[in-house]
């Protein structure tokens, strides 16, 4: 039942004595015991908790662009800015295609990989000629002689008028996501008056921001200001052309965030991980209902429980519940868009039982991590206890895996199931 990652490596490990798990990490050449839990997730989350409060340097695969840079955007406003390089992942060989925009920009990607539109973030094989994606370029840039004092000051009486109305007692700062007291937050210009003075008493355009943020975001729009000249930010141009263009291998960059983008051949595309977005369309409603083989009762205590099936009854409840407040939320959800609300406020009536898609690229190596945590066999080496709904899942990746790599995966089953 011994687990097969190494002990002293760091990672979970299944206890055989006391029949837990068993959480440590080695950094420095020191081991750290993050003592004995009831679950594997939970000793997960003590090890990826520790890790996050004491970050490695061992996820970077090329030690050469750790300090790099790319070129991203707010997705808000469409400025440019930087963000430094995370990772550089290998993502196999996959089919490419080439696209060709109407102002000359070039991009080689696969089939799967997400390029940001006017609509938002598309997948490269869904797009087609005439459709437009969005591109790096420049913009003039306002000086400050368009916005005269007086009505820079008045701007800011204004904008101080609605501060109590618009940032509630506790609310979060729209630039980096923390929780502030009303009185540490002040009300900001998302797109700046430098850029759009006809936005600057529209107050959908105000956000609330923390000090800190709100000064360095002011003191970077006033130099904007002052420069004149250009600006660069995202603008939308034309596709002329899609070609497949072979098979190679494919690499990932994933960057920081917030907005976990880069300028890849003049053309705004995302990192390898993307789900779809209720900020940038309408979600359908396609909800989740337990089918009838669904265990629904839970019997044990916590750590050693197990589900047993529910009686007739019991799944006609669960049914009838689930499918009337699906109803009921979705309802107000198209209710709310009819009224005008943006997408991403109304779509926090959705409940957890709505479908969404997504796509991420991984390795053979990651496929196996997750299909031992995620899938339970008898046979399996180190016990596992997924949640059904992500088990149907994991099934499903492993049928396709099975196709792609038959003997790769029928290695995985020889040794227990376990990643090497």
């Amino acid at each position: 039942m011994e687990d097969r990652i190494e002990a002293g490596k760091g990672g979970v490990t299944w206890h055989k004595k006391s029949e837990k798990w068993r959480a440590q990490v080695k950094q420095k050449g020191e081991t750290h015991h993050l003592g004995l839990h009831g679950t594997r997730e939970a000793a997960e989350v003590a090890v990826a908790e520790f890790r996050a409060l004491n970050p490695s340097k061992r996820t970077r695969k090329l030690e050469s662009v750790r300090r790099n840079h790319v070129r991203c955007f707010d997705e808000r406003t469409l400025l440019a800015g930087r963000a430094r390089i995370v990772d550089v992942m290998e993502s196999g060989v996959k089919q490419l295609l080439r696209l060709t925009t109407a102002s000359g920009k070039q991009l080689r990607c696969s089939k799967d990989h997400a390029i940001l539109t006017p609509d938002g973030w598309r997948k490269a094989g869904e797009l087609a000629v005439g459709d437009s994606v969005m591109t790096g370029g420049t913009a003039a840039r306002p000086s400050e002689a368009l916005v005269p004092p007086s009505l820079r000051r008045g701007i800011g009486v204004w904008t101080s008028m609605q501060r109590n109305r618009l940032i509630d007692e506790q609310d979060v700062c729209y630039l980096c996501s923390r929780v502030f007291p009303r009185e540490a937050l002040e009300l900001d210009h998302v797109v700046p008056v430098a850029l759009d003075l006809g936005k600057a008493l529209d107050e959908k355009n105000l956000a609330p921001a923390c000090g800190d943020c709100h000064a360095a975001k002011s003191a970077g729009e006033q130099a904007l200001a002052r420069r004149g000249g250009k600006v660069a930010l995202a603008k939308a141009d034309l596709v002329t052309g899609i070609v497949e263009h072979g098979e190679e291998m494919t690499y990932d960059l994933a960057v920081e965030g917030p907005w976990h983008n880069f300028l890849a051949g003049g053309i705004v595309v995302h990192n390898s991980y993307n789900e779809e977005s209720g900020r940038y369309r309408e979600l359908q409603p396609v909800f989740y209902v337990p089918a009838e083989d669904r265990k629904l009762v839970q019997q044990g205590r916590p750590g050693r429980y197990e589900f047993v099936d529910g009686t007739p009854e019991q799944h006609r409840t669960v049914g009838s519940a689930m499918e009337s407040a699906y109803r009921e939320a979705y309802e107000r959800y198209q209710e709310m868009l009819a009224a005008g609300v943006a997408r991403e406020v109304a779509r926090a009536v959705l409940p957890v039982g709505l479908f969404s898609s997504m796509y991420a690229t991984c390795n053979a190596r990651s496929l196996m991590h997750f299909l031992s945590l995620r899938t339970k066999r008898e046979h399996a080496a180190v016990p596992s206890f997924p949640q059904c709904e992500i088990e149907m899942v994991a099934e499903r990746m492993e049928e396709q895996w099975a196709e792609l790599m038959p003997l790769t995966r029928a290695a995985f089953e020889k040794h227990g199931r376990v990643a090497p």
